[in-house]
C-alpha cells in the first residue's frame, strides 16, 4: 500500500457574499477533487489547538500525527531544521520576514513576495551589520528567513500576516530581550530603505523589503520518527521551510523541486513528478501546496479560486492517475487550517478532509465537496487533529 497526503494550505474558507455566498472551494471548478470525493469517506478535522498559535506550524504538525501540545516548540525551529541549522541548547530561532512598512503601518508581510535572489542579498547585509557572535541571520526562500540568538524563548511576538494595515509599534515583541529585538528591527529599516534592490523594486512598481520582522521563535524540535512508529519510509515536498523542517525531524526525506515558490506561480507539475518518483521507493509522501493560503492572506477571492483550480488540475488529477500504477494506495486531501478571505489570516475552525482507498471505493452520500455540507452531514469528526493521521494510515 502506498500513501499520499495532498495538503492545500489554508484552502478551507467561509461563505463570501461576492461569489453568491459560496466558499472558494464551492465556487471553484474542481472536477478531479469532485470525482475522487464521491468515492471517498469524508469528515471534519480541527488541526489547530487552543492555547497555541493559529499557524501552519501547529496545523501541519497535527495533520502529520503529532500532538502540538506535546511537541510544539515554535515555528522557526522547524524552518531552522530544514536549513540545516543545528540549534544548541541555549539558542532560539526566530522567523525573520522581509516586510514592507509605510508610515509605521504593516503594508505587506512578504514584501511583494520578493525573489529569493533579492532577499539573499538583503539578509546578507543584515547579518553583516546586525549579526554578532550571539546573533546570526540565515537566508531562506523569498521573504522567509531565520535569525538565531542566545536566549529569547520567553518572547511574545506577532506574525506580520496577522497585522496587515495596522500600526507596527503596537505589535512589537514583548518579554525578555524584546528591546534588543525591537532595536534590530528598527535598525534594519535604516539599512534596507535606500538599498539599491529596493530602489529598483519601487521603480518597477513593486513593494520594497524595507524592514525585518522577528517572530515565531522556538527551540530545537524533536519528534518520533515515522519509521519507528509506522514502519514506513517517507518523503515531503514543499516550498515552505517549516513543512520541510517537520518532515526532516520525523525522518522524512526532503525533496527539493526546482521552480517551487510557495505561490500561485509555483512548479505544480514538478511537484507531482517528484512525488510519484519518490513513491517508487517510499511508502508515504506529504505533498504541500502553499498558494491557497497566500491568496487567503492577500484577501484575493479570485486568486484563491484560481489557486484551488490549479491545485485540482495540476496536482490532484495527475497524482490520482499516477498513483494507479502502484496498485493499492490511499490518498487524503485536506488543509492545515482555514484562511478565510474575510479575515485574511488563520482561524481554528474545523476543515474538511476526504480519504480515497483504492481497495475500498465507497459511494459518498454527500454529493457536494463543501465545508458546510461535510460539516452538516458527516459523522466523522476529529477534534484532536493529530488523531486523523493514524486513522488515515491504519483504518
Amino acid at each position: 500500500m502506498k500513501y499520499i497526503i495532498l495538503l492545500a494550505d489554508g484552502m478551507a474558507d467561509r461563505p463570501i457574499a461576492e461569489i453568491g455566498n459560496k466558499t472558494p472551494l464551492e465556487a471553484a471548478n474542481k472536477p478531479n477533487m469532485d470525482f475522487i470525493f464521491r468515492k471517498s469517506i469524508c469528515g471534519m478535522v480541527k488541526p489547530l489547538c487552543d492555547g497555541l498559535p493559529f499557524g501552519s506550524d501547529v496545523g501541519n504538525l497535527a495533520i502529520l500525527g503529532y500532538d502540538p501540545h506535546k511537541y510544539y516548540t515554535g515555528r522557526a525551529a522547524m524552518e531552522a531544521a530544514n536549513l540545516g541549522i543545528e540549534l544548541k541548547q541555549n539558542e532560539v530561532a526566530f522567523r525573520c520576514n522581509l516586510v514592507y512598512v509605510k508610515d509605521g503601518i504593516m503594508m505587506d508581510y512578504s514584501a511583494g513576495h520578493i525573489t529569493t535572489k533579492e532577499a539573499k542579498e538583503l539578509i546578507k547585509l543584515i547579518d553583516n551589520k546586525l549579526g554578532s557572535k550571539d546573533v546570526k541571520f540565515y537566508p531562506g526562500k523569498s521573504y522567509r528567513h531565520i535569525m538565531v540568538m542566545k536566549g529569547g524563548e520567553n518572547i511574545k511576538a506577532v506574525a506580520p500576516h496577522d497585522i496587515y494595515g495596522q500600526e507596527i509599534e503596537k505589535h512589537f515583541p514583548k518579554g525578555t530581550k524584546s528591546s534588543f529585538l525591537i532595536q534590530m528591527m528598527k535598525d534594519s529599516q535604516l539599512l534596507l530603505e535606500g538599498h539599491e534592490i529596493n530602489i529598483q523594486r519601487r521603480a518597477e512598481g513593486k513593494p520594497p523589503a524595507n524592514m525585518i520582522w522577528l517572530w515565531g521563535q522556538g527551540k530545537k524540535l524533536e519528534l518520533p520518527k515515522l519509521k519507528d512508529t509506522y514502519g514506513m519510509e517517507g518523503a515531503v515536498i514543499s516550498a515552505v521551510d517549516l513543512v520541510n523542517g517537520i518532515g526532516l525531524c520525523m525522518g522524512l526525506e526532503v525533496i527539493n523541486v526546482p521552480g517551487v515558490t510557495g505561490y500561485i506561480d509555483t512548479n505544480f507539475k514538478g511537484k507531482v513528478e517528484y512525488a510519484l518518483r519518490a513513491l517508487k521507493k517510499k511508502d508515504f509522501v506529504y505533498l504541500h501546496i502553499e498558494a491557497t493560503d497566500e491568496m487567503g492572506h492577500n484577501g484575493d477571492i479570485q486568486g484563491k479560486i484560481k489557486a484551488i483550480e490549479l491545485f485540482d488540475s495540476e496536482v490532484v488529477g495527475p497524482i490520482f492517475e499516477g498513483m494507479k500504477k502502484f496498485g493499492n494506495f490511499k490518498l487524503m486531501i485536506t488543509s492545515d487550517h482555514a484562511t478565510p478571505i474575510e479575515v485574511r489570516t488563520h482561524t481554528d475552525e474545523p476543515v474538511p478532509f476526504f480519504i480515497y482507498n483504492s481497495t475500498k471505493e465507497v459511494e459518498n452520500p454527500i454529493n457536494i465537496l463543501s465545508e458546510r455540507e461535510i460539516k452538516k452531514n458527516s459523522n466523522i469528526k476529529f477534534e484532536k487533529g493529530w488523531e486523523l493521521f493514524p486513522f488515515f494510515i491504519k483504518n
